[in-house]
């Protein structure tokens, strides 16, 4: 017995064309869930994404039930590019260079992207561990140039660093200049 048309089973390239569908509904549901979190903060609706995404709400639930879920998305997505951005500040030629580049980058980064800065912070979402190792460790290549303190440890990275970015977090402070002058002043605290 034969089946209509429509019954029939998708062939490889149905398949292929629906996965490639989906992946580009993800790049641009996280794209558009990441402009509106940076512009408008966390209060945004699924729906909104959705609108901006220029798909259907049910396609966002698909892939994230809870908008949680898509926070958390999101969160990873920038967390990626932050450990890539750090990543290559360590591999860089000049560690004291890279490290005084590289502070007030962070900062500008968090200073813009909520998401990115409450992450961050919180720990759960995304391995900020990982990334604070990867400055201590940048920090620890600067030592030789005599232009960072010898005595710098990680511990101390996390407490000078993150103690800023909390405070600001806390006070809700998004004025990049604000941000840069304590990126700044974490510079000059590890300095001799």
């Amino acid at each position: 017995m034969t089946q209509p048309d429509d019954a029939r089973a998708p062939t490889g390239s149905d398949s292929s064309h629906r996965r490639l569908d989906a992946r580009r509904n993800q790049e641009r549901i996280i794209a558009a869930a990441r402009e509106l979190f940076t512009e408008q903060g966390l209060q945004v609706t699924v729906p909104q994404v959705a609108e901006r995404a220029g798909v259907g709400r049910a396609t966002v639930y698909r892939s994230y039930p809870t908008k949680e879920d898509l926070v958390i998305a999101v969160a990873r997505h920038q967390f990626q590019t932050l450990e890539r951005r750090t990543r290559d500040a360590l591999d860089g030629p000049d560690p004291y260079r890279e490290l005084s580049a590289y502070v007030p980058d962070l900062f500008d980064r968090l200073a813009r992207d909520r998401v990115l800065a409450d992450a961050f912070f919180d720990g759960r979402l995304v391995p900020a561990a990982r990334i604070l190792g990867l400055i201590g460790q940048l920090t620890a290549a600067a030592i030789p140039s005599g232009r960072i303190r010898a005595d710098i440890s990680e511990l101390d990275i996390r407490v000078i660093l993150c103690g800023p970015v909390r405070q600001l977090i806390v006070l809700d402070q998004r004025d990049p200049a604000v941000w840069r002058r304590y990126a700044d002043m974490v510079l000059n605290a590890l300095r001799p």
